[in-house]
């Protein structure tokens, strides 16, 4: 058989299935070293692999015609109000708004849950979830329980690392708001962004 190897392997402990097992080459031969060796590199037969399968899901109930639009950081933040599970002065929280090229609204996601000073925020997890919306557009929103308006490091830190991952997908960070108990902060209107 043409590109198929079969090497013997010894067995190093009892859970293993079978004495011999079938390898494919990874990659033929390349040079390695100042001897120029060549370094053959194997992955094990991929019939014996258990491979989990991932499944990217987005659904929605909601008509296109019948979407949200964002139009300017108050229709943000009246959103993020509807969609907020708990008192704004309880605990910190962090969320993530999808939108379209049109900027109506795919949907809401809840990112973390912190404490009264703070909470963690896993970009990842915000941008996966806009990569299963097929989402062009991204505004954020956290709360601070202080009610106090200003931006911190933090803030402004995280913000920064949000806007450069999603250039890198071309998923635009377009705002981040500030929820507070009266009011709220948008980084896009007050320049932070």
């Amino acid at each position: 058989m043409d590109g198929f190897f079969s090497i013997t392997t010894s067995l190093q402990n009892s859970s293993d299935i079978g004495i011999y097992e079938s390898f494919y080459p990874v990659f033929a031969a390349f040079s390695c070293g100042l001897h120029h060796k060549p370094i053959i590199m194997f992955t094990k037969n991929l019939k014996s692999l258990k491979i989990a399968e991932i499944r990217v899901q987005y659904s929605t109930k909601i008509k296109a015609a019948d979407r949200v639009k964002i139009a300017c950081s108050k229709d943000a933040a009246e959103v993020f109000r509807s969609v907020w599970r708990q008192p704004l002065e309880l605990k910190e929280c962090f969320y993530a708004m999808f939108l379209n090229r049109a900027n109506k609204i795919l949907g809401t996601l809840l990112i973390s849950e912190g404490g009264v000073a703070g909470t963690v925020v896993d970009v990842k997890s915000i941008y996966s979830a806009a990569l299963k919306a097929n989402a062009s557009g991204v505004i954020v929103a956290h709360n601070h329980p202080s009610g106090t308006g200003t931006p911190s490091d933090a803030d402004i830190k995280i913000t920064k690392k949000i806007k450069e991952a999603g250039e890198l997908l071309d998923i635009l960070l377009l705002d981040h708001v500030i929820l507070l108990p009266e009011g709220y902060t948008s980084f896009a209107d007050d320049g932070y962004l």
